[in-house]
């Protein structure tokens, strides 16, 4: 079931040990330090040196069913870039080997943010094979995600910051507050350092470190969803090292938090009607064959299982709120539908939740919570909420909206009624997402003031028109805003991203990557194009 599951790699949506480590010394990361010189960027900065000059070491895949022709490898960056010499941080990574001498790498972001590129790359594997013509394939955990430090807030904390703004009437807005911040507070406890420094600034510098470290001197790149906002960061920070760049299922880069979840809400609730209403066309579907009355009975499943939560076999309680992420998970292509329709009915039928837990961690293998310091036996042993920690986390770090109390609750009101009419079943869900930002420090402002106008090379950005979590405004936003470098590609399906899906899409984004052979900018691809839809 994982292998079908994670089909879907790239979602708007798996562990060594956690590496967070001090060094106080040079070998306690096992790399020589060359001085305080240039750093490999061209900027001074003391200390990356050994970082930009360590090369990876690549080897079988060991303690998951992971392809055997797949290698694993690990690459050291700095906990925090301003001070490196204070820890390190190992990244998972993985390929596969280009089938002849390699012209280099193209590297892969499945999105979430918060999915595992290890898990995405072994699954998605024929997608990819294409590629391995001139390139190995590259793809990496981000820092915080998988197998590269994991953060986790514990298996309530959704559940929390419902509490904490829920009510007729709302609570003291320092009271509020308060709670939210003893949320955050936990989230740190159980993440640890990286918690601090996990924002797609920081991960882009890391994609750097990962680009010298493979022996490229550009960055060839694909990213999907999340994908797509990490690539345009890269290219706004390193644009002298921007090479081949696809971005499929393109994110905002302007939006406030609060308005890019309630995109997503609407996104979703309708991805969601399409499902029951091919569901209950069939005669296994979990909720009968009309589909109006399949709409209620989802919504009176997900408020049953908050007040009641079924016990797990990992040591915490599945609730409503999990379900959510669960199908929201299953939503974002049509390929995923029969899972979430299996997944469905043992939760309903059996009272099994193995499917639906399986959706909501993104593939990952769940795990019993964990202390940030507790030592991780097995890689395969990943906090069960990493994908929604991660994906909160990240959204934070790259959001500088943070109202104060008085405004947070009268916002709330009025984001909570938006959100709810928008969907009574993503709503809730998707708002806790965004209200948990509110008990963390400012995120930065650099992706609104600093990614536009980029000065790169031609990128290729692939917008789909029903896509259920990046508007197809979206792509067009993003466009405008990179500038002259972007070239768009109209994907005139349904379905979150194109490149898995859509053969007219997947030949293109190759065709660039492969032979720097671009589209002209506006071209499309509809079902008439596709073979295998």
């Amino acid at each position: 079931m994982l292998a079908k599951l994670s089909k879907r790699p790239w979602s708007r949506s798996c562990a060594v040990r956690p590496s967070v480590r001090r060094c106080a010394a040079a070998g306690a990361v096992g790399l020589a330090v060359l001085g305080t010189g240039l750093a490999a960027t061209g900027r001074t900065e003391p200390d990356l040196d050994r970082f930009y000059d360590q090369k990876i070491t690549w080897s079988a895949c060991e303690g998951l069913e992971l392809p055997k022709d797949m290698q694993c490898g690990t690459v050291t960056v700095p906990l925090d870039y301003t001070r490196p010499e204070e820890g390190t941080l190992e990244l998972a990574l993985a390929r596969y080997r280009a089938t002849d001498d390699p012209r280099g790498s193209v590297v892969l972001n499945f999105g979430g943010p918060g999915g595992s590129g290890v898990l995405g790359l072994a699954h998605g594997r024929k997608d990819f094979l294409g590629l391995t013509d001139d390139y190995d394939v590259v793809s990496f955990d981000p820092r915080g995600v998988g197998l590269s430090s994991p953060v986790s807030c514990g298996t309530d904390a959704t559940s929390r910051a419902l509490e904490a703004t829920d009510g007729e009437e709302l609570a003291d807005p320092r009271e509020v507050l308060r709670q939210l911040r003893e949320v955050a507070a936990e989230c740190t406890e159980h993440s640890g350092p990286v918690l601090q420094h996990i924002g797609t600034v920081d991960v882009a510098r890391d994609l750097d470190v990962m680009r010298q470290a493979l022996g490229d001197e550009k960055l060839n790149y694909l990213g999907f969803s999340y994908g797509t906002r990490l690539g345009a960061v890269y290219a706004a920070r390193f644009p002298e090292k921007v090479g081949r760049m696809a971005l499929d299922g393109v994110d905002t880069l302007t939006e406030p938090l609060a308005e890019q979840g309630l995109a997503s809400t609407r996104g979703q609730q309708t991805a969601l009607e399409n499902f029951l209403t091919w569901c209950t066309e069939e005669l296994a579907c979990p909720f009968g064959q009309d589909a109006r009355d399949a709409r209620k009975q989802v919504v009176e499943l997900v408020h049953s299982l908050d007040e009641n939560p079924v016990p797990t076999d990992f040591g915490y309680e599945f609730t409503g709120q999990d379900l959510a992420g669960a199908i929201g998970q299953g939503l974002y292509t049509k390929e995923m539908w029969p899972l979430l329709q299996q997944a469905l009915a043992q939760l309903i039928e059996d009272g099994d939740t193995s499917g639906v837990e399986e959706l909501a961690t993104g593939g990952a293998a769940p795990a019993a919570p964990r202390r940030a310091d507790d030592p991780v036996a097995d890689p395969e042993d990943v906090p069960p909420d990493n994908l929604p920690a991660a994906l909160m986390a990240v959204n934070c770090a790259d959001d500088p909206d943070r109202p104060d109390a008085e405004r947070l609750t009268r916002d709330l009101a009025r984001l909570r009624s938006e959100y709810e009419e928008a969907s009574p079943v993503f709503g809730p869900y998707r708002l806790a997402q965004v209200v948990l930002c509110y008990g963390r420090p400012k995120g930065t402002d650099y992706i609104r003031e600093k990614v536009k106008d980029l000065d790169t090379p031609k990128m290729l950005l692939v917008g789909t028109r029903g896509d259920p979590a990046t508007p197809y405004r979206w792509t067009v936003q993003t466009a405008e805003r990179i500038g002259s470098s972007a070239v768009v590609l109209d994907n005139r399906n349904e379905g979150h991203t194109g490149y898995g899906s859509s053969e007219c899409v997947h030949r293109k984004v190759d065709d660039f990557l492969l032979y720097g052979s671009l589209p002209s900018n506006g071209s499309s691809c509809g079902p008439e194009d596709d073979d295998r839809l």
